[in-house]
Formats: C-alpha cells, structure tokens, sequence
C-alpha cells in the first residue's frame, strides 16, 4: 500500500448555480478567523484538479472582487478566469497571469479583438472597431476602446502582470 499525502483544504466560497465550492488548497489562515484544523486525504488524481483550474479561477475571480476587468459584470456565473498567457502554451495558473473576464470579453481577448495593454488599457481591434452592427457591438465592445479596466485586484501584488500584458498585447497587435 502506497502512502497518501495529507493536504489542508480550505473551502472559500460557494457557487450555488454549479452546486459546488471554492476550494483554496494555498489558503494562509487569517489569526481574525477561525479555521477547523482538519486535513483530508486526497487522492492524486483528485489533488492533480485541485491544482488546475479551480484554484486558479477563485484565486482569479477573489483578486477581482467577482466582477469582470472590462466592464465590472459582477453575476459570478457569467464570469470566467481568463489566462494572459495561455495555460496551454505554459502559462501558470497564478492571479498574476489572470483576468476575470465576462463571457463576452473573454472570447473576444481569446480571438484577438479585444487587446488590454501592459498600462491595462482596453483596445480593439481596428476591423471590429468600425464595424457597424448593433447595441451589443457597439456598448458591449466598441465603447471600451481606449478605456482603463474598470477593475483591478487591490492589492499591486495580484495586480496582472506587465510583462505578460506586453506579450499577449504584440501578439493583438500581430493578429490585426
């Protein structure tokens, strides 16, 4: 028999619509709160999700406050953590390397129509920025243009990293 690692588990939050919890696994408990000392025995597989994407979204979605960078949606199921650089091209699943995003202005960052520079302000694309089409192009897309996120974590430390931005930035550039 094998030997199993005991693991702290620290439940954060609760998303009611999914009908499951936030799990920090990187959690340092606060002295202002009481947290129960018990440490569960986590299988690897299972200890291989925690360490995915969950604790990268609720670590994203905390340092966001739950409302989305671009423009402040705040209804947490609608919301996504999205990677600057990308967790398929070895990006790591830190708050530095996030942004929650809403649904919209996640697939808009993925697809290279909306670009945030490293001074965190949103751009799109010059095709997309002059077409003409209806309300949702145009307050949900169009109108950010040249804007500064509207939200930022408060703390500089979980604050997106520049380098990062500047990266992902050129490669809008690129693709326009």
């Amino acid at each position: 028999m094998g030997t199993s690692a005991l693991y702290p588990i620290f439940l954060i939050g609760e998303e009611r619509a999914d009908l499951q919890y936030i799990v920090d696994i990187d959690a340092v408990p606060r002295p202002d709160i009481l947290w129960p000392s018990i440490e569960l025995e986590i299988d690897p597989s299972y200890r291989r999700q925690l360490t995915g994407q969950r604790p990268f979204r609720a670590a994203v979605l905390r340092a966001y406050r739950t409302s989305c960078a671009v423009c402040s949606f705040r209804h947490s199921d609608l919301l996504d953590a999205a990677h600057i650089h990308e967790d398929g091209a070895g990006g790591l699943p830190v708050a530095t390397n996030g942004l929650t995003l809403c649904k919209m202005h996640h697939a808009t960052y993925d697809r290279r129509i909306l670009g945030i520079t490293p001074d965190y302000e949103v751009r799109i694309n010059a095709e997309v920025l002059h077409e003409v089409d209806g309300p949702m192009l145009r307050h949900g897309t169009q109108e950010f243009h040249g804007q500064h996120l509207m939200v930022l974590p408060k703390s500089r430390a979980q604050r997106p990293d520049r380098s990062l931005l500047e990266t992902r930035y050129q490669a809008f550039l690129d693709a326009g």
